[in-house]
């Protein structure tokens, strides 16, 4: 079922656009504003300045962290983050460590969620990347697992592929092998409503683009290549 634009936006976390810098954040925060999308998602280190942008407003704010750090993770919820995307270890997961990439994803979880408590900022959000163009299926749905194993809120395949058939595979897998409880957001260069509406169908209850202006106002996008 197709939804309505104020639906759509609600499902949508807004990327800074490739190569963008700091000074790209206040325009990203007006946008989020006005389309009333579920969160944005920045690098640590603009994460303050994105809550304080944002103050008064009902986007949330969403801290990217480039590697599984505790230390990063404190930070990032101290500084106002309530949603934090962490990637699960893809070096470790292709070299069968698959213990350490647990347990490194399981220490960041355990960090965000004692910060929120000890800070009196609610529930955090923490959601698990899994890296959908160099994880082969057998390995994603080990990711599954461990998303599940360190009680993450969202399984987020990420990949810099557009959203066709191969994509729309690994989001009703995803959907599959997860728990109804663990969300699944697809991350990667949503370019249009319609390729936001097949994801959504497959499963998927986000979605993050940097695009996310383009598939609000219909306009057409001209993505990199990858």
């Amino acid at each position: 079922m197709a939804l309505r634009l104020e639906e759509l936006a609600k499902t949508i976390d807004s990327l800074l656009a490739p190569g963008a810098g700091s000074a790209a954040i206040s325009g990203l925060c007006e946008v989020a504003c006005n389309f009333h999308f579920a969160a944005i998602c920045v690098p640590p280190a603009h994460v303050r300045a994105a809550a304080e942008r944002l103050r008064g407003c009902d986007v949330k704010v969403g801290a990217v962290l480039a590697r599984g750090n505790a230390d990063v993770a404190r930070s990032c919820v101290a500084a106002g983050a309530v949603e934090l995307d962490v990637p699960l270890d893809t070096v470790a997961m292709l070299a069968g460590e698959f213990r350490r990439a647990r347990a490194r994803l399981a220490t960041v979880v355990n960090a965000a969620r004692m910060a929120s408590v000890n800070g009196g900022r609610g529930h955090v959000l923490v959601k698990a990347v899994v890296d959908g163009d160099r994880l082969d299926p057998a390995r994603k749905q080990l990711a599954c697992r461990i998303v599940h194993d360190v009680d993450a809120d969202f399984a987020v395949l990420a990949t810099t592929a557009p959203a066709g058939n191969a994509a729309l595979w690994d989001v009703e897998l995803l959907r599959e092998w997860l728990p109804e409880a663990i969300g699944v957001k697809a991350s990667g260069p949503v370019a249009n409503a319609e390729e936001a509406q097949k994801l959504l169908d497959a499963g998927a209850a986000r979605l993050g683009t940097p695009y996310a202006a383009a598939v609000m106002r219909g306009l057409p996008v001209l993505r990199r290549a990858s």
